[in-house]
């Protein structure tokens, strides 16, 4: 079974912070490096963190110093925490392995994508 579950997200206003939880199933999970990507309404989604199975971090420039990803092997979970929240950081956000898991269909493959949990910041 292929499982992604994102929460965590709300209202917040500029200058907040949020933590992004997120639960995958084995398959994406395991051996794979996670990350959380995020989709402003009328952009295009955007990988914002990642975080391999060692540990290593790597984070799109407009997030650095700000959110930190972090996960748990044991528990299959990554999170996002997220501090000094902007007006640009509301999205959708998503987690996902990287690259993104991609869903057999037989004629081909696509992307599998949980819910997201939206996060709005105000100004």
């Amino acid at each position: 079974q292929v499982q992604l579950v994102e929460s965590g997200g709300g209202l917040v206003q500029a200058g907040g912070s949020l933590t992004l939880s997120c639960v995958a199933s084995e398959n994406i999970f395991s051996a794979n490096t996670m990350a959380w990507y995020r989709w402003p309404r009328g952009e295009s989604r955007e990988l914002v963190a990642s975080i391999t199975t060692r540990g290593d971090t790597a984070y799109v420039e407009s997030v650095k110093g700000r959110f930190t990803i972090f996960r748990d092997n044991a528990k299959n979970m990554v999170y996002l925490q997220m501090n000094t929240l902007q007006s640009e950081d509301t999205a959708e956000y998503f987690c996902n392995s990287y690259p993104p898991y991609p869903i057999d269909y037989g004629l081909g493959s696509v992307d599998y994508w949980g819910q997201g949990t939206q996060v709005t910041v105000s100004s």
